[in-house]
């Protein structure tokens, strides 16, 4: 087998024979092969073995139940399990054109880079299958402060946001990949230096179907941004640094109210720790919750952690109201600084510390855990 071409799809059904023909067409001088890496809720799984049936190159289907690291997870398993060490990943929706893949193809054989990148920003590429021009404003203002927080890893890539580029899977240690999203492309880039090289190409209209651009995607690229380039305590701090405005505005907000300074330190603190517990699960440590204790523990150990925390932080914040002459405000901004640190491990080393080999579990920690999985599926949050 000469290429895999691996193509992640989240309810892509009416692409799916388009996107089979045009590919057979395009790589018809390879021995090359479609692996369909699916995470889709519609007809999706079934309209593409319908296709295989009658495809003149193979097709395969690998369907997920849980969407584990989105699509750039999927991109992940689709390397695993392709028979071809170099691999094409392409998106369903057929705005990246299969046409292409020859001249990726050609391109990495010359054999002087290690990735192939298809580019709309490289000379004779386009945007024009973005939606508007807010989008096309979007998209190129988070490549260029993409670029500017990698710019030696990324100085000679237009588009790292792409996603449609060539790569030998055995140049990508999926060990050190943390996918949280749909910029694998990116993920892979900043791991480590790569030689690359650039196809330009128009992107172009959706086929059929919806985009899947969303402002939570925006979120997700935000946060994996962020993870990249400072990494997992950058996120944390970020969160607390949000719990902590709001603790702040609380306390400000409440003592206008003449409510006493106490009582607004305790609600601002005990609000502001169920904030930052669900930011946390969601944005920081969510590569750790499936070798970590239910949800159901993790918010237990957390919670009596920062309760403590703030028991004894808050009768510090008083004696520097009463004796240091601070305002509560200030006395409550200085004492959130210490207690980061203390989060972060106490959180990184207990809440989320991996279940021990061999622990059996209760049927109390079993039942949460079915609990936990229900809520807190990718799909749901």
């Amino acid at each position: 087998m000469q290429l895999s071409i691996i193509v992640p799809t989240f309810n892509e059904a009416p692409n799916i024979a388009e996107l089979v023909r045009r590919v057979t067409a395009s790589v018809s001088s390879l021995d090359a092969e479609i692996v369909f890496v699916d995470d889709s809720t519609d007809a999706t799984p079934g309209v593409i073995r319908e296709v295989a049936k009658t495809a003149t190159m193979p097709v395969r289907l690998i369907h997920r139940e849980t969407r584990e690291g989105g699509l750039g997870g999927a991109v992940i398993e689709g390397f695993v399990a392709a028979e071809a060490d170099l691999c094409v990943v392409i998106d369903g929706d057929l705005q990246h054109p299969p046409e292409k893949i020859m001249e990726l193809w050609e391109r990495f054989a010359q054999g002087d880079v290690d990735i192939v990148t298809a580019s709309r920003y490289a000379g004779g590429g386009t945007a024009n299958g973005l939606a508007d021009r807010t989008r096309v404003l979007v998209s190129k203002a988070s490549t260029a402060v993409t670029k500017a927080m990698f710019p030696v890893k990324l100085h000679d890539v237009t588009d790292p946001m792409t996603g449609f580029f060539m790569v030998d899977r055995r140049s990508v240690d999926s060990a050190i990949l943390k996918p949280r999203g749909f910029k694998i492309l990116l993920e892979i880039l900043a791991r480590r230096n790569f030689r690359v090289a650039e196809v330009p190409f128009d992107f172009a209209g959706r086929h059929a179907g919806e985009s899947k651009a969303s402002m939570r995607q925006g979120l997700h690229f935000l946060t994996q941004l962020t993870a990249l380039r400072f990494g997992k305590m950058s996120l944390f701090a970020v969160i607390g640094a949000l719990g902590a405005v709001a603790n702040v505005a609380i306390v400000w907000a409440l003592t206008g109210l003449d409510v006493d300074y106490i009582w607004a330190a305790i609600i601002a603190a005990e609000a502001t720790i169920l904030g930052n517990f669900v930011l946390q699960e969601r944005f920081v440590f969510h590569d750790m919750r499936d070798q970590a204790s239910s949800m159901w523990m993790r918010f237990v150990k957390s919670f009596t952690f920062n309760n403590a925390e703030a028991l004894i932080r808050i009768p510090i914040i008083a004696l520097m109201v009463e004796s240091g002459h601070f305002s509560a405000v200030i006395a409550t901004a200085i004492t959130l600084v210490f207690a980061f640190v203390l989060r972060f491990v106490f959180h990184s080393l207990v809440v989320y510390a991996p279940k021990k080999p061999g622990e059996a579990p209760s049927r109390a920690r079993q039942l949460a855990e079915e609990i936990d999985e229900q809520l807190m599926t990718p799909g749901e949050l």
